[in-house]
């Protein structure tokens, strides 16, 4: 993983970002067990039926039978926001990046929720992270773009 997040942070061309960043984002969704890869594909499956409330489901009995798959929590945290309920999505993240520093999606979902909840300048923070380590994150760069007018360049 530290010679692809290397090769991710040394990409010059977006294209070839990208495809740095599925093999990356592939060994995310990798829990080595088919049970749990089962779980987060029913899971995912949920989240793009719409159906938040099995996709928490789903998620919830991953993350007590993997508790240290941080893709779990990141899949958990997205399901949580869609429903609005973002303490528990915050929490989940926390416990995502706690296991994985360096899961940039679930930075960016911080970073989502930052803004969602009206924290322009810690949002701001978090997609900077996200840069960091993935300098071509195109949704980064489009949030990056719309918080600056609103923080007006200021410090952080």
């Amino acid at each position: 993983m530290d010679t692809l997040f290397e090769a991710l942070r040394a990409a010059d061309e977006k294209a070839e970002a990208r495809r740095i960043a599925r093999d990356i984002e592939h060994e995310f969704t990798q829990s080595g067990s088919a049970a749990m890869d089962m779980l987060l594909k029913r899971g995912r499956n949920a989240l793009e039926a719409g159906d938040s409330a099995a996709a928490i489901e789903h998620f919830t009995a991953l993350t007590d039978h993997a508790p240290d798959f941080a893709e779990g929590w990141h899949m958990r945290s997205v399901a949580y926001s869609r429903v609005g309920l973002y303490g528990p999505a915050l929490a989940d993240i926390e416990r995502a990046l706690s296991i994985n520093p360096r899961h940039f999606n679930a930075i960016y979902g911080l970073g989502i929720i930052l803004e969602e909840v009206n924290k322009p300048e810690l949002a701001h923070e978090a997609f900077s992270r996200v840069l960091a380590i993935h300098p071509h994150h195109e949704a980064v760069t489009e949030a990056m773009e719309r918080l600056d007018p609103e923080i007006g360049g200021r410090s952080l």
